[in-house]
């Protein structure tokens, strides 16, 4: 089937309409049962939230896509393991249950995408100059520890209106991109309605001059079966059939929440903290303790964001060498955990910056009149 401009735009308003249209009548269901986000400790929302988005967006998600063509039995695996991140999140969202039943979960939803599904991270291309570096019998566990920190990556990035919704959708638009180059439309449809559902759920979570606040948040249904869902598309993109994406190009493109969490693990364990235990110190709080406002520290971050896909999508399609890419990425990863570290520093540059009335800030100073949606920590 030959996918044309205009069918991919009504595929993206369809998705869009759905979701719009489910989350206004679901939101007055999960307000009236008592399935909300309620203020309180590390939440500083000012009313209650219902954390809907994710359990609007996939059902909606998986519908579109097996009706406009995707391949049910190839996909059978990322359906299941969906479904279990859609029900423990939810239960995490509604119960608050133990991390290590979380992990647990996790850990099934990626074997399942790994293994029965065969998205299998196979090599890691010209990574270091040497030629290509094949991950040989260490390539399933490896995958494995790689979804899992890209649904904790996500999960923790959900801390602003907007933030981890728009992110992905900004990760989606280079796949997209990279798959309509190489061809592939039934991913490139997967991805414009997954595009086109989450468009439906920022209308609610953004700040717009429409929307004051977010009136709907993702939850921890939500932000961990994104992180799952991009893992599957970055993965198969990049080791299936005709490559569509060298997997530095992927680093890149994900690299805002993958390189943010890699920085809070390193502070935590510093500071003799539990690499999940909860707090304030994400790369989007620096911007909030600094002063800046909640949508301008998201648009922010989401024009970082998509600069670092630009330089690693459109570097390797110019000729640059994969493994430049790769010395450069480590050079971003080590500067931001130096920043991390240092974050009294960089949160009063940010405030002089954007010329913020109080000279940067410390992690318990600044949120007070913010409405932050919480850090998505694992408890």
């Amino acid at each position: 089937m030959e996918t044309s401009l205009l069918m991919l735009v009504n595929i993206g308003l369809v998705a869009f309409a759905a979701v719009v249209a489910l989350t206004v009548h679901f939101r007055r269901v999960a307000i009236a049962v008592g399935f909300v986000d309620r203020p309180g400790g590390r939440k500083d929302h000012e009313t209650v939230v219902p954390p809907i988005g994710g359990l609007v967006i996939f059902p909606v998600f998986v519908v579109l896509s097996l009706a406009t063509g995707m391949d049910i039995a190839e996909h059978v695996p990322l359906f299941m393991a969906l479904a279990l991140l859609l029900a423990v999140g939810a239960l995490d969202d509604h119960f608050d249950i133990r991390a290590s039943i979380k992990f647990s979960i996790q850990f099934i939803a990626a074997w399942l995408i790994v293994v029965p599904g065969g998205a299998t991270i196979e090599h890691l291309g010209n990574f270091l100059g040497f030629g290509v570096l094949y991950t040989g019998f260490l390539g399933v566990p490896f995958t494995i520890f790689c979804v899992m920190l890209l649904i904790n990556a996500i999960n923790m990035m959900d801390g602003l209106d907007g933030l981890a919704g728009g992110k992905s959708i900004i990760i989606m638009l280079w796949l997209a991109i990279a798959a309509a180059m190489g061809g592939d439309e039934e991913t490139l449809v997967a991805l414009v309605v997954l595009m086109g559902t989450l468009a439906g759920f920022l209308y609610f979570n953004m700040r717009t001059p429409l929307n004051k606040r977010a009136t709907v948040f993702l939850g921890d249904s939500g932000s961990m079966s994104l992180g799952l869902v991009l893992a599957w598309f970055a993965i198969t993109m990049t080791h299936n059939g005709e490559a569509a994406l060298a997997p530095i190009s992927v680093a890149w493109i994900m690299a805002v929440p993958v390189i943010d969490a890699f920085g809070l693990f390193v502070i935590r364990i510093v500071t003799g903290r539990h690499p999940f235990s909860a707090d304030r110190n994400h790369f989007h709080h620096h911007f909030v303790h600094a002063g800046v406002p909640v949508g301008q520290s998201t648009i922010t971050i989401l024009a970082i964001g998509y600069s670092l896909g630009l330089i690693g999508y459109c570097g390797v399609r110019a000729g640059v060498p994969e493994y430049v890419l790769t010395y450069i990425w480590i050079g971003l990863l080590l500067s931001h955990t130096w920043l991390t570290v240092r974050s009294q520093k960089f949160i009063a540059f940010l405030a002089r910056l954007y010329r913020c009335p109080k000279a940067g800030g410390t992690p318990s100073e600044g949120l007070a009149d913010q409405s932050v949606d919480p850090a998505r920590d694992l408890k």
